[in-house]
């Protein structure tokens, strides 16, 4: 086996709170095997997902948040096995995250809350078969806070953390 490979992936982003609707995702991964059983890299991505939610208490409005993170992380995957035609694994990582979002409602007015940049971390499962790559990650990131802009003495927080389904391609790293 080849001990560098490149994984590209694109998925579906799951995110947790009220309103929680789905999003994209897509990710860039340069990997290194130590040994046949482990792999280090770095894994950049970002996703979006869109959140809609009940209206502000004082004015009544229907809310939508749509989010934005990306990240840039240190990673590693465990392989069950070195069989290249059906490879599991389990995998870790940590790094920094920037998030964003913007927020309208039915008054049609906009707001943005401030981007943030903070350290998070990552679990995968998934396998790997021949040049095809499917996971499963959970990316733990801390909650944002800001103002409720129409009552600033209100506190808001957004869910930043979010599940993937991934499914990718493999460059290199293998026999062929």
């Amino acid at each position: 086996m080849k001990p560098f490979k490149f994984d590209i992936s694109t998925g579906y982003v799951l995110t947790t709170g009220e309103g929680a609707k789905g999003g994209f995702l897509i990710s860039l991964e340069p990997k290194y095997a130590v040994v046949p059983a482990l792999s280090v890299g770095v894994r950049a991505e970002i996703a979006a997902a869109v959140r809609g939610y009940g209206g502000n208490s004082y004015y009544g409005y229907d809310n939508a948040e749509v989010k934005a993170a990306s990240s840039f992380i240190a990673t590693a995957d465990y392989y069950f096995t070195q069989n290249y035609s059906f490879r599991p694994f389990v995998g870790a990582g940590g790094g920094i995250y920037s998030t964003a979002s913007g927020e309208t409602n039915d008054s049609e007015s906009a707001i943005a809350s401030t981007a943030k940049s903070t350290f998070g971390g990552m679990a995968r499962v998934g396998f790997e078969s021949l040049h095809f790559r499917l996971g499963i990650e959970y990316n733990l990131v801390p909650n944002t806070s800001y103002q409720d802009y129409y009552n600033p003495s209100t506190t808001l927080t957004t869910k930043n953390s979010y599940l993937g389904l991934k499914v990718g391609i493999c460059i290199g790293g293998g026999r062929y």
